[in-house]
């Protein structure tokens, strides 16, 4: 049982074929801004009841179209009335993504709902303060997590501009990427062997499961020999109960300029099934790369490739000119939850399973199906 770094280091030094009868489990883990987050929560009837239209938490609109007290809340949702959008349009101080991390701190959360009445739920209004424990059902599910990849942002134009990669200054004034590199749980397992519906996996500080390929999920994007995807890729839809989850691994996030979003931890287990996977598993920053694209869209092709041991160095080479590098995701935080899953495994608190479905993939360069191996 070892960690996707110890792994790197162990192909390296020993080969494919040693290291697959030596290791029996890689972990991997990511904690980065993941805006394609949120939670379905039913917050109880009322007396009277009331059949919801309207839902705000803590003044953040909810999704109320689903049926009487259920409702979703999107991560991205900014408040109603945020004081900070008043001076910077674009900025929110708050949104769904900090609303959640209130619920798992703790904290209590106000519900205002508004319905249009019915004869079997007449109330028209309905307030209430609550904490996540006092709710009777509350499932972080996040459509789109865990990106296979992700490019890398530049501005070539001469103004500041504000994205959802974080403040990019103008003239090539700093490079940001958000891609745990050796760690990312796809990019140690790029064909997808052994991900599934039913798949465990730690989300947000509790187990959690994969339920579905993510929303945009592409995995015929341009691949290295090795596997590993050239520019975004593969995305999983992730599912966990709320209440078990930890504010440490789930974080509302400010992002000036964009908007609000939700940073979690994602760690999932590989199983060594074969040679090949000890191969996958063994990939290191150095064999992974990305695309250095202009989000001024001043120019429309990537302007060159790097690869992730050159971001994590600090400064990326382009045009001649040497560029600081910003992550906005944790690798001191991926490896933490990479050895959380890991001990987890050890002590028998982690039971792998084998997915009851396999998310689509793609065949290998050579033509060659893949296919997970029992």
């Amino acid at each position: 049982m070892v960690t996707a770094e110890d792994m790197t280091a162990i192909v390296k030094k020993k080969g494919a074929a040693a290291a697959a009868k030596e290791v029996d489990v890689v972990t991997t883990g990511t904690f980065a801004p993941m805006c394609s987050s949120g939670a379905f929560i039913n917050f109880g009837h009322a007396n009277p009841p009331i059949k919801a239209s309207k839902v705000w938490l803590n003044d953040v609109p909810a999704y109320a179209g689903l049926a009487a007290v259920d409702i979703y809340l999107g991560a991205t949702e900014p408040s109603a009335d945020d004081p900070l959008n008043k001076i910077h349009p674009g900025a929110f101080e708050y949104g769904g993504g900090h609303v959640i991390e209130d619920l798992v701190s703790g904290k209590p959360v106000l519900l205002r709902a508004e319905g249009y009445g019915t004869d079997c739920y007449p109330n028209r209004h309905f307030e209430k303060q609550f904490t996540l424990k006092e709710l009777p059902y509350a499932t972080l599910c996040n459509p789109r997590n865990a990106y296979q990849n992700y490019n890398c942002a530049v501005n070539l134009s001469k103004e500041t501009i504000y994205t959802y990669m974080g403040t990019l200054k103008p003239n090539l004034g700093n490079a940001n990427y958000c891609t745990a590199g050796q760690l990312s749980p796809l990019l140690n397992d790029p064909y997808y062997r052994t991900l599934g519906l039913g798949t465990r996996i730690f989300l947000g500080g509790a187990q959690g499961f994969i339920t579905w390929h993510g929303t945009q999920h592409k995995p015929e994007t341009p691949r290295l020999s090795n596997g590993t995807p050239r520019s975004p890729a593969g995305t999983l839809m992730l599912m966990g109960d709320l209440k078990e989850m930890s504010p440490r691994w789930l974080m509302g996030a400010s992002v000036l300029g964009y908007g609000c979003s939700l940073v979690v931890g994602v760690g999932i287990p590989i199983p060594i099934l074969d040679e090949e996977m000890a191969l996958f598993t063994g990939v290191s920053d150095e064999q992974i790369v990305t695309q250095v694209k202009d989000y001024s869209f001043t120019r429309p092709d990537p302007i060159c490739e790097v690869n992730y041991a050159q971001l994590r160095s600090g400064t990326i080479s382009i045009e001649g000119r040497q560029i600081p590098t910003v992550p906005l995701s944790s690798y001191v935080r991926a490896k933490e939850i990479a050895q959380v899953l890991k001990d987890w495994i050890e002590k028998g608190e982690f039971i792998l399973g084998e997915p009851q479905k396999m998310i689509p993939s793609v065949p290998r360069p050579d033509g060659t199906p893949v296919k997970a191996t029992r």
